[in-house]
């Protein structure tokens, strides 16, 4: 008995330099297409923009690090409360070194998103009593952070960033 093994038909093509062009260029331009849509689909969802002028908020380092000792100087308690449910929202007690309540602040407090500035929540306050606010502004699920900013005129005598989970 005798085995013959038989070709296909079908002949090999030959490898030239219009074949290998052609893979080059196909291979460079699927990558380059994928280059420019996940560029594009990142600046689309997230600027990269944190400060407007890193210039100028390295200028002010100096103003909020003596801010920040001033703050600690003058020994004040501002407790933070977050109430669910029905009646959900945020309440915040000031007080001085000695326990009084504090008068004639006006709060400027926000819901600040992680990680997107364009989703952050300014919360509008009522002064229930002297030094004690409520939130009237209904609260977003999720996590951010709770930035407190209690102003007597226009000076920002306290300042406070939180992360809290609603």
């Amino acid at each position: 008995m005798s085995t013959t093994v038989s070709h296909s038909e079908r002949a090999e093509r030959p490898i030239t330099g219009r074949t290998v062009l052609l893979y080059f260029v196909s291979f460079f331009g699927i990558i380059f297409a994928m280059n420019f849509y996940m560029v594009r689909v990142a600046i689309s969802s997230f600027s990269g923009v944190e400060t407007e002028s890193a210039y100028k908020a390295g200028l002010s380092f100096k103003n909020d690090v003596a801010a920040a000792h001033a703050q600690d100087a003058r020994h004040w308690s501002v407790e933070t409360s977050l109430q669910r449910g029905d009646s959900a929202g945020v309440t915040i007690t000031a007080r001085d070194a000695q326990g009084q309540a504090l008068s004639g602040l006006t709060p400027e407090i926000r819901l600040a998103h992680p990680t997107d500035k364009r989703r952050d929540v300014p919360l509008e306050f009522v002064e229930l009593d002297s030094g004690h606010f409520k939130s009237l502004t209904a609260l977003p699920e999720g996590q951010w952070d709770l930035v407190i900013a209690l102003k007597r005129e226009t000076e920002t005598v306290f300042r406070s960033k939180s992360r809290i989970s609603l």
